[in-house]
């Protein structure tokens, strides 16, 4: 877009997802005083590399970052390698624990890799928060924490709940708001963006900078992701996640298994498509066009973006061919039922997918079905409730995902 983009422009696509952006007087006087200088807004995204996997949900602020990149900004994508060490307390119910610096050191390689696909870090300013935070003198860091009270840090829902039930709070947990804020002070943050959950980090960097006699940053926050689930938030742990590093087809896949109603929060939030372009798309679905096809534009710009062009009209075609076709591979393995599993003919599709031994548990496969994750020859199960006749599912494919299948038999003997 670069930096002829008007103020309306910048301040639409600024706010495209955005939970909150505080106050947003503030972010559009930054932007006129940037386009009457010439002198880019610095924008920072402060990461902590405590794990080296990481999933379109993690890409979120890295995709609002890029905007500001577009816009002609300064971005500035901060590795917290000190503040890993003590690691992020947010919406935390227990104390993390405390990372060794090889860890953080191995992870960090990880996390500029990976945001390389998303913005330029050739033209980004990436820092390390040691290089200020290592040095601080002890006298330093009474005078900065002394701009805090423990009255204010007990405000988190996350301290006060832990405090109030007793849990372990460790002393160097109040620490890290407090360093996080220093990080904002020593680049002269005009903005910081962060998930919903650090939004009491990002006012804490505001407090200081405006205590320290700096202008205040302004915050935006941006909402956290939920998984193909539709229903929890993105976690590897759940397996509701789309990683980074995933094959392009498992990628298009999962994609494709997420619930209509979500598809929009995923184009806001995870392509490099412009506000007004998901609009028009938006409302083609709602005059009839076929959310399929919507769906499907999603997964190839989320492909394109990790893995390029070509590799997301692969994954579109091998998607097409397996799926829209209804064509299963002809070696799919053959998974015997007990005849003593069904009642009257018929079994509870939960305990289906539970027997056939694509769910370990009733819950899971639950999770599942409402996830849209199964179907039968090609016809998608999304009522957890329904018994199944052996005519519905005898001799067809069951899939769960997009790559596991299972021809259903039924053993007489059994």
């Amino acid at each position: 877009m670069g930096r002829g983009t008007g103020i309306e422009g910048q301040m639409e696509l600024i706010s495209s997802g955005a939970v909150e952006l505080i106050p947003s007087e503030e972010m559009r006087s930054k932007l006129e005083r940037s386009l009457a200088t010439g002198e880019p807004l610095v924008v920072k995204l402060g990461v902590d590399p405590t794990r080296p996997d990481l999933h379109i949900g993690h890409a979120v602020p890295l995709n609002k970052l890029r905007h500001f990149q577009e816009l002609g900004h300064q971005i500035v994508l901060i590795i917290g390698d000190f503040t890993a060490l003590i690691g992020d307390p947010s919406e935390q119910d227990t104390t993390r624990p405390v990372l060794t610096p090889e860890e953080v050191e191995s992870n960090a390689r990880t996390y500029v890799e990976q945001a390389g696909k998303i913005i330029d870090t050739g033209r980004a300013r990436l820092a390390r928060n040691s290089e200020w935070l290592a040095p601080l003198r002890f006298e330093e860091i009474l005078q900065l924490t002394s701009r805090f009270t423990v009255a204010r840090i007990l405000e988190r829902d996350d301290f006060s709940r832990r405090f109030s039930e007793e849990k372990p709070l460790g002393l160097h947990e109040f620490l890290y708001p407090v360093m996080q804020a220093y990080d904002s002070v020593m680049l002269r943050a005009d903005v910081e963006i962060g998930g919903t959950d650090q939004k009491f980090n990002l006012l804490a960097g505001r407090n200081l900078q405006r205590a320290m006699g700096q202008e205040p940053q302004v915050v935006l926050t941006l909402p956290l992701l939920e998984g193909t689930d539709g229903v929890q938030k993105m976690s590897k742990s759940l397996g509701n996640d789309v990683g980074l590093t995933d094959p392009p087809g498992e990628m298009f896949g999962k994609l494709m298994s997420i619930p209509d109603g979500i598809m929009w929060k995923y184009f806001a939030l995870a392509t490099k498509m412009a506000p007004g372009e998901i609009g028009d798309l938006e409302r083609s679905v709602a005059d009839g066009m076929n959310p399929r096809d919507a769906k499907e534009r999603l997964a190839r710009e989320v492909v394109t973006i990790y893995h390029g062009p070509a590799e997301a009209d692969r994954a579109a075609d091998e998607f097409r061919r397996i799926f829209s076709m209804k064509e299963v591979p002809e070696d799919a393995p053959v998974a015997n039922l007990p005849a003593s599993k069904l009642s009257g003919g018929t079994i509870w599709v939960v305990d289906l997918l539970q027997s056939l031994g694509l769910a370990p548990s009733k819950a899971e496969a639950r999770r599942v079905i409402e996830g849209g994750g199964v179907s039968i020859d090609g016809e998608k199960v999304t009522d957890t409730e329904v018994a199944l006749d052996r005519s519905a599912f005898e001799g067809k494919v069951v899939r769960r995902g997009r790559k596991t299948f299972v021809r259903v038999e039924i053993d007489s003997d059994s």
